[in-house]
C-alpha cells in the first residue's frame, strides 16, 4: 500500500531547530522524488523543496539556507531539517509524492514556533 506519514513536528522556540521525517511506504526512494510543503489555515499550500530520485535537492527561496532535505534509502525516509526557525514558519508540514499523474500526501505534522 502506498502511504506517506510525517512525524517530528512540535513546539520550538524561535531560533531553534526541528527535523521532520516522511516515512514512505510502497515507493522506492531511489526511483521516486519527494517534495515538502507547508500550509497555514486559510492559506494556499506552499512548496518548500524536494529531493529527486537521483538524490539532488532544491529549495524555495523562503527557506533556502535554513532548511535541508535529505533521505535514508535503507529506512525509506525523507527528512526536512529546519534551522533558525521563525514564528512565521508555524504551519502544518506535508510531504508529497507525484507518480504517473497521481499524487499522494501525508496527513501532515504541525510545527509551532513560539516563545
Amino acid at each position: 500500500q502506498r502511504r506517506l506519514v510525517e512525524s517530528g513536528g512540535g513546539l520550538v522556540q524561535p531560533g531553534g531547530s526541528l527535523r521532520l521525517a516522511c516515512t514512505v511506504s510502497g515507493f522506492t526512494l531511489s526511483a521516486q522524488g519527494v517534495t515538502w510543503h507547508r500550509q497555514a489555515p486559510g492559506k494556499e499550500r506552499e512548496w518548500l523543496g524536494g529531493i529527486t530520485a537521483a538524490g539532488s535537492s532544491d529549495y524555495a527561496a523562503s527557506v533556502k539556507g535554513r532548511f535541508t532535505i535529505s533521505r535514508d534509502l535503507a529506512e525509506n525516509k525523507v527528512y526536512l531539517q529546519m534551522n533558525s526557525l521563525k514564528p512565521e514558519d508555524t504551519d502544518t508540514y506535508y510531504c508529497k509524492v507525484r507518480k504517473v499523474g497521481r499524487v499522494w500526501w501525508g496527513q501532515g505534522t504541525q510545527v509551532i514556533v513560539s516563545s
